[in-house]
């Protein structure tokens, strides 16, 4: 079976799925980056992985690249088309060949549903990539965010053909009762945050929960690690508000370093809001078993979070808050949840689990066979509603 997967350009978080496909597929798998990685993500530390990869076609580097590129478009038996212009699949769609979309959420990238209906040239772009083959029957969406299914039900798109997607990353194995033992040792609660200074990654709740625990006599640490245009605002906010103590920024680290901080966490908290398509750092903090409390509004929490099993997920301040100190006042609820969350995204959320059920999808569709995988990655993905918690 030939598979290609077209995206903008290669990401660290999407090269352990690749790399399982090509053991699996071999020459038949591809991935094309139609442009060049971004100079703002360089300048932030990450890598042009374009290079690094044999399965990758660069189809912003030449003629030739990008004829093949196109030549793959028709005839892969199976596409996967991500972020990046549709160019490259007019044809395929045409002719009604199996493809997958790969998307998080209807409007979340493209400024909310009010200011899309009201421009015309993003309206354009909606209807060209969701409404204009909403009848192909072997048109698929791969769905990266929990509440995905909600948006496109409700314009009732890819009826019965959504499926749960999200990242998969490379994980690092521990000896887990060692880790958790090691984090146990430490004699403060330590707290990690991960996210740009940016407004919607919410880092002034952060502030917030430190002053509210101080003022309440409770023994922890928060590191906040990342860069934006809020880091200085927000550097100033701890230091009028006397949090220089209990708070630590420690700035841009390079992701491969983040799981260094996370290891020796004992509780992580994601605090964006829903703009939040995916969110990673979710799964690094599961895979170093962090007692993970995060914003239920988060794109992955829905499909990595069992609540109080694997994890908390907060819907207001008042829960983040409450879940927080219980954490830090329950050391066997630490242990449990972080065990857990370890168990799960280094057991049923990895690369080579997405490969095989994604596999077993493509198979079922393109020889009509019957699909069998119920849970995790690429199964049947239906509206979510937000706890009550």
């Amino acid at each position: 079976m030939k598979v290609t997967f077209y995206s903008n350009f290669l990401t660290h978080h999407q090269v352990p799925f690749c790399l399982e496909m090509q053991k699996k597929l071999g020459k038949d798998f591809k991935f094309v980056s139609t442009v060049k990685i971004f100079q703002w993500r360089l300048d932030m530390g990450f890598k042009d992985l374009d290079k690094e990869y044999d399965f990758v076609v660069r189809a912003y580097e030449n003629d030739e690249e990008q004829q093949k590129a196109k030549k793959l478009a028709l005839e892969s038996d199976v596409v996967i088309i991500g972020s990046t212009t549709d160019d490259y699949i007019v044809e395929r769609l045409k002719q009604d060949k199996v493809t997958f979309r790969y998307r998080a959420r209807i409007f979340i990238f493209i400024d909310g549903f009010f200011k899309t209906i009201l421009n015309k040239e993003k309206m354009k772009l909606f209807y060209d990539r969701h409404i204009k083959y909403r009848n192909n029957k072997n048109l698929y969406l791969l769905c990266a965010n929990g509440y995905g299914a909600n948006d496109f039900n409700k314009f009732r798109l890819y009826p019965n053909k959504i499926y749960k997607w999200g990242y998969f990353l490379e994980t690092n194995l521990y000896d887990i009762d060692k880790l958790l033992s090691q984090k146990a040792q430490n004699e403060i609660t330590q707290i990690v945050w991960v996210a740009r200074f940016i407004k919607w990654k919410h880092p002034e709740v952060v502030i917030k929960l430190a002053k509210n625990l101080k003022k309440q006599n409770y023994k922890f640490k928060i590191k906040m690690l990342g860069t934006g245009i809020l880091e200085d605002k927000i550097k100033r906010k701890i230091e009028k508000e006397n949090l220089n103590d209990v708070i630590e920024v420690v700035g841009q680290v390079p992701s491969d370093e983040v799981h260094n901080y996370m290891e020796n966490a004992n509780i992580f908290i994601g605090t964006s809001a829903s703009q939040e398509g995916w969110g990673a750092v979710i799964n690094e903090s599961m895979n170093a078993a962090c007692t993970v409390i995060a914003n239920q509004k988060i794109g992955s929490v829905p499909f990595l979070i069992k609540h109080n099993e694997n994890g908390l997920m907060y819907n207001n301040y008042a829960q983040l808050e409450k879940y927080v100190k219980t954490a830090i006042e329950n050391k066997d609820l630490q242990k449990k949840l972080g065990k857990n969350a370890y168990k799960f995204i280094t057991e049923k959320w990895t690369s080579k689990v997405a490969a095989n059920n994604l596999l077993n999808l493509f198979e079922s569709i393109v020889n009509g066979k019957e699909y069998k995988v119920k849970y995790g990655p690429a199964s049947r993905a239906t509206n979510y509603k937000r706890n009550k918690i």
